[in-house]
């Protein structure tokens, strides 16, 4: 009798979700897996937020994953939770609803955009350009005619700013460079 290894991915985003897939491929019987994802979802394709905030894609064509996926590959997704703490010697991750046991841990917990140290940084209009969450709060905001300032010139900000236009809105770009 085989006893499957219990395998915890932290981060529900595009990496950890890719060893997840290929794991449920090629070893679908040797692993328990639960995944740790602090949003209120599935996975979904990050590379489409620009899409997404411009009205181009709707929610559903990013979507990668649906719940359903998760059910038929029997993998455990413990979304809206947080991993709030390792503790290594009992080989579990507390979080933010509870504690997962692990004989494997993967931390594939992605990014955060840098938010300058800028008085007014944390008011209400200022966000982050990372989730899907960060779109639906700039939707709530997009008036046509109404203005935005985007602080980073990087490809994300060029981008942002291009899907705000296409909104309506005077968008201007500030980059340190």
């Amino acid at each position: 009798m085989t006893t499957q290894q219990r395998l915890v991915v932290i981060g529900n985003g595009m990496a950890g979700m890719r060893l997840v897939e290929t794991l449920c491929r090629l070893a679908p019987q040797r692993y328990d897996i639960t995944v740790i994802g602090e949003e209120p979802r599935g996975n979904y394709n990050r590379i489409l937020l620009s899409p997404l905030l411009a009205g181009e894609k709707t929610f559903d064509e990013a979507l990668l994953h649906p719940p359903a996926w998760y059910r038929q590959h029997g993998v455990t997704l413990l979304h809206g939770e947080t991993a709030l703490r390792l503790e290594r010697q009992a080989r579990r991750v507390i979080t933010s609803g509870g504690s997962v046991g692990y004989d494997l841990l993967v931390l594939a917990t992605g990014s955060r955009p840098w938010m300058p140290p800028t008085p007014g940084i944390e008011l209400p209009g200022v966000y982050g350009f990372r989730t899907l969450d960060d779109v639906e709060a700039m939707l709530g905001r997009c008036r046509p005619g109404a203005r935005a300032l985007v602080v980073g010139g990087g490809v994300l900000g060029i981008e942002a700013a291009a899907a705000l236009a296409a909104r309506g809105m005077s968008a201007v770009v500030v980059h340190r460079g």
